[in-house]
């Protein structure tokens, strides 16, 4: 189950109030582990400096800004995307997605909180989850 959700996303939001709709509707879930699912602060503009410390601390180009490390439905675990606009995922996140899904997570792109809503859904097993490609 990997996919791509694109459904009409505003043309004004951004990728940050996106996401943060998103967490605001995860925390009203009460899917078995939701409490693990967390954003990873890869992405952004940052002063060089701190840039320089967090490559060394292990940040990488390309990781999803989501991830919800529970195992279902036969994957390790679920990651999302967010794009705003008309924003279309890097070479290097298209190519870690494709990392991350063979070694068994399920990953989608989404832009808007609804698709990544019905997403999680989908693979807490609570929804059918079709894929937009």
């Amino acid at each position: 189950m990997s996919s791509i959700y694109r459904s009409s996303p505003a043309r004004n939001a951004s990728e940050h109030g996106i996401q943060t709709a998103f967490f605001q509707w995860a925390a009203l879930q009460r899917y078995p582990g939701i409490d693990l699912m967390h954003a990873i602060p890869n992405g952004g503009a940052r002063h060089k400096a701190v840039a320089g410390k967090l490559k060394a601390e292990g940040v990488k180009s390309g990781v999803p800004d989501v991830a919800w490390p529970v195992a279902h439905g036969g994957f390790i675990g679920l990651a999302i995307e967010f794009k705003a606009g008309d924003g279309n995922p890097t070479k290097e996140q298209r190519e870690r997605i494709t990392k991350m899904q063979r070694e068994g997570w399920c990953v989608a792109v989404c832009w808007d909180w609804e698709s990544a809503a019905r997403f999680v859904a989908g693979y807490a097993g609570l929804l059918q989850v079709v894929a937009i490609t």
